[in-house]
């Protein structure tokens, strides 16, 4: 999975710096599925839209905003499917320069590969 790191604390390019990062994004995403290695991908919300369920001694409760409080959060991500860490390292270096974000590659445990 190639997670892109946003710093919340900085607004988000708005007007055409925002529909040039989508077009950079897109191109990346064409080139993903072209190339038969997407399986997934999505942005997020802000992190203050989510809520979090726990459960505490067997009670669930529910609360506003983020699990933790960090100005930098998930803001998206890729899933992808490739032959190798070198290959996934490449996509993320693209996908660093198509969103200006940081990308986390980080790979599903044996557990998620049915």
């Amino acid at each position: 999975m190639l997670a892109v790191q946003n710093d919340w604390s900085v607004p988000l390019p708005t007007g055409a710096e925002w529909d040039e990062s989508v077009a950079r994004v897109e191109v990346v995403n064409d080139d993903m599925r072209a190339q038969g290695v997407w399986v997934f991908g999505g942005g997020l919300t802000d992190p203050d839209t989510a809520t979090v369920v726990r459960i505490e001694s067997g009670a669930v409760t529910m609360t506003d905003g983020p699990f933790i409080e960090t100005k930098e959060q998930l803001g998206g991500f890729w899933v992808i499917d490739v032959a190798d860490r070198a290959e996934a390292l490449e996509w993320a270096r693209r996908c660093a320069e198509a969103c200006a974000a940081p990308i986390e590659v980080r790979s599903f445990d044996e557990l998620s590969q049915g």
